[in-house]
């Protein structure tokens, strides 16, 4: 089990400045991960908003061991062959750390519908599909070309490769029912289930999680490794109850869990203090 912050990057958490050095203080902290979140206008009116990639850059630098990435990308409004240079660029920064979250993004209205883009989940899905075929293709330094429904691109190589091999793990979000986002992460290298869209609690119960760790398994064709993560918040102070939530989510296949830091969470302080007790002992 490996455990990791995942950081709400707006409002007093918008300095990538700041948002680096906490990622330092989780590393020496001894936690696995720091990932952030990656919202291009959030669903609140005039609140400051870091972009992630200048953050993950910011916290390559400052950090040597750390597992770092986005959670997650928001691939149908990006283009994928520019998103193919910004994670081979933070690869290669980060010395092969780099841990790809994707999936459709959210608040749909805000950060599609606002600025004119398709806010549709199917046409978002598809988008994204589409996306993560041309990055692998791009990712792999060789000539390649696509004639998809959506993109349509000209034989091109690009150089240089990623530094991990065979490729950036990519770990795809999804709201659990929904059956699309699951088939999609079975092809992939790790899931991040969601229950309860845009709530961060963990609605995700581990019977709930259980049943999803069996459906991808029985789609599973690739035998490498799988991450199954989970996040959610821990109480302060009760390392007894925090160690019994995580190993209930532990036992039923959890490989990661992300402990979820946010401006309305606490002070900075506060906050701070969480992550330098370092992440929790399991049984």
């Amino acid at each position: 089990m490996k455990f990791g912050i995942h950081i709400g990057i707006s409002q007093s958490y918008s300095d990538p400045k700041l948002i680096s050095e906490i990622a330092y203080e989780a590393e020496i902290s001894g936690w696995d991960g720091f990932f952030v979140t990656d919202s291009l206008y959030g669903s609140r009116e005039s609140v400051p908003v870091c972009d992630p990639w200048v953050a993950l850059s910011a916290i390559a630098v400052k950090t040597k061991k750390i597992k770092i990435g986005p959670m997650i990308c928001a691939i149908p409004r990006r283009r994928p062959w520019k998103l193919a240079r910004e994670t081979v660029s933070l690869d290669i920064l980060s010395e092969g750390r780099l841990i790809l979250g994707v999936g459709l993004g959210s608040p749909a209205k805000e950060d599609f519908e606002r600025f004119g883009e398709d806010p549709d989940n199917r046409k978002r899905a598809d988008k994204l599909d589409e996306s993560l075929e041309i990055l692998v293709g791009l990712w792999s330094g060789k000539p390649f070309s696509y004639n998809g429904d959506i993109f349509k691109i000209q034989q091109s190589t690009f150089l240089p490769k990623p530094i991990q091999n065979p490729r950036i793990p990519i770990w795809v979000a999804g709201e659990w029912p929904n059956k699309r986002p699951f088939r999609r992460a079975a092809i992939w290298d790790g899931v991040y289930p969601i229950h309860d869209a845009g709530n961060h609690e963990p609605g995700l119960t581990p019977e709930i999680l259980e049943t999803i760790v069996k459906d991808i398994k029985s789609r599973r064709v690739s035998g490498a490794g799988f991450d199954v993560v989970v996040e959610g918040k821990t109480p302060h102070n009760d390392k007894i109850k925090t160690t019994d939530i995580i190993d209930s989510y532990h036992a039923v296949g959890a490989t990661w869990w992300l402990e979820w830091i946010f401006p309305g969470r606490g002070t900075l302080e506060q906050n701070l203090n969480r992550i330098k007790e370092g992440p929790p002992i399991l049984k």
